[in-house]
């Protein structure tokens, strides 16, 4: 991974546009899509810039002395951050990038996970955000939670996100006395350094893991395929193991 993918709240803030023509004004109007306003290069609160210049060194460098990110149009050289292709689902946004390396795979990759993403996904959103008390209560515990939204989001589970109409599920869900999935342990054998071979089942256990067990030789790009906030546990491991999914990494004979 060469790029950290970061949202940035710019609602009520100013941020640098320069230039003139179509990519200048894209520049604008994507600016004021997510509730920021257009300044010149002599405000001094701005701390983000997108330059469409002809010859933008001298700007791009100006601003950077004076800590301004800057992204610069068709030049991923001077570019301190780049934007993606945004499929918008408010509040949900799923961004698509590449580094600067091809602005247009990344649209089109947008293009196809348009057609997969239903309509009222936000809805969706919304609705887990207004049932956040509502979930506290039924599972007090954060890592209980997790998994019964774990098992809820999954593929086919009641709330599948790639299922229209899962707004109106919410409610019956939450009041399912079996919805809080058992913990478990999985051993998953892995064949290869690679994690680009991980099979669709490895990859998805691993993202959703509570806790990692692996062998000393397991690479450690395959460890960095498990979320985050997974605890981490090499082997020989003889402690309690947390509750929840736990994934022990072996490697093939």
């Amino acid at each position: 991974m060469k790029a950290l993918p970061l949202f940035h709240f710019i609602a009520g803030r100013p941020v640098i546009v320069l230039g003139e023509g179509d990519a200048a004004e894209a520049k604008r109007r994507l600016v004021e899509r997510a509730g920021g306003f257009v300044v010149d290069d002599t405000d001094r609160g701005a701390q983000l810039a997108f330059l469409a210049l002809d010859h933008p060194e001298m700007a791009a460098g100006r601003l950077k002395a004076r800590g301004v990110l800057v992204n610069v149009v068709d030049r991923p050289d001077l570019c301190d951050f780049t934007v993606p292709s945004v499929l918008d689902r408010d509040p949900v946004l799923v961004a698509v990038g590449s580094a600067g390396a091809s602005a247009g795979l990344a649209k089109h990759i947008r293009l196809r996970l348009e057609r997969l993403l239903p309509a009222d996904l936000g809805r969706l959103a919304e609705a887990l955000q207004a049932a956040r008390g509502w979930l506290r209560e039924r599972w007090p515990d954060a890592g209980e939670r997790r998994r019964a939204l774990d098992a809820a989001l999954a593929d086919g589970g009641p709330l599948d996100p790639l299922v229209e109409g899962g707004t109106e599920r919410v409610e019956a869900w939450l009041s399912d006395p079996a919805a809080a999935p058992a913990g478990e342990t999985v051993a998953l054998t892995i064949t290869s350094d690679d994690p680009d071979e991980l099979t669709l089942r490895q990859a998805r256990l691993l993202g959703s893991a509570d806790a990692i067990l692996f062998e000393p030789d397991i690479a450690p790009a395959i460890l960095a395929r498990a979320r985050a906030d997974a605890v981490r546990l090499p082997q020989p491991h003889t402690g309690p193991l947390p509750a929840g999914l736990v994934v022990e990494l072996r490697r093939a004979p």
